[in-house]
């Protein structure tokens, strides 16, 4: 089986080594060159075609993003894995929005560099654990911010009751209210929390602590 054939980008020594080792290692693949500068990734990306190039961010001369941008430009079968120290979701969006497949950070088990790899060589993108539990925790929070309404009590009720999946009709028999009123009680609520239709009311019934 032909190996996946990488190069490294790496302008610290000891880690571009520990890379080689680690990505030499599995019979999967084989590390065909090693750079310290996006420059140089730039030429050796255009003279060997590597499957894979592995792309530090924080590199002298142009940085890593600038270097993607450019490999994409001219090599776009290469498949870059960017990575770096940060975990900010930021430099991932960055580095994505250059044409990079995937974002690992130096954090990262060994075992999810190569599973990254073989995800970008499949044409998936990849973003790491470390990264992907921050966008999470972001993501709820801004939800929380965004969420932060008051309902009326008969709002709330209604909720409950769309949670346990009751129509309408169901509803105004159990609330005591005619159907067009318990209609205009969904239409507040998912106006109040900017959701679309009553699945995604439900959806966010579901993940929060609602009071009885």
């Amino acid at each position: 089986m032909k190996k996946i054939t990488i190069l490294i980008t790496e302008d610290h020594k000891m880690m571009s080594e520990s890379l080689a080792a680690i990505i030499n290692s599995d019979p999967r693949f084989v590390t065909i060159a090693q750079c310290s500068k996006g420059e140089d990734a730039v030429e050796k990306t255009r003279a060997l075609h590597p499957d894979v190039v592995i792309m530090d961010i924080n590199l002298p001369g142009i940085n890593g993003i600038e270097a993607s941008a450019l490999i994409k430009q001219q090599s776009p079968l290469t498949k870059i894995l960017g990575m770096s120290m940060h975990s900010n979701p930021a430099y991932a969006r960055q580095m994505m929005n250059a044409g990079v497949m995937g974002y690992i950070t130096k954090n990262s088990p060994c075992e999810e560099l190569l599973f990254g790899i073989v995800e970008i060589m499949d044409n998936r993108k990849y973003v790491c654990n470390e990264v992907k539990n921050i966008l999470s925790v972001g993501m709820l929070e801004d939800l929380n911010a965004e969420k932060n309404v008051t309902l009326t009590n008969k709002e709330t009720e209604v909720m409950h009751l769309l949670k346990e999946g009751l129509t309408s009709k169901e509803m105004a028999l159990q609330l005591n209210l005619s159907s067009k009123t318990v209609e205009v009680h969904r239409y507040n609520i998912m106006k109040k929390l900017k959701l679309p239709n009553v699945a995604a009311v439900v959806n966010y019934a579901n993940h929060q602590q609602m009071p009885d």
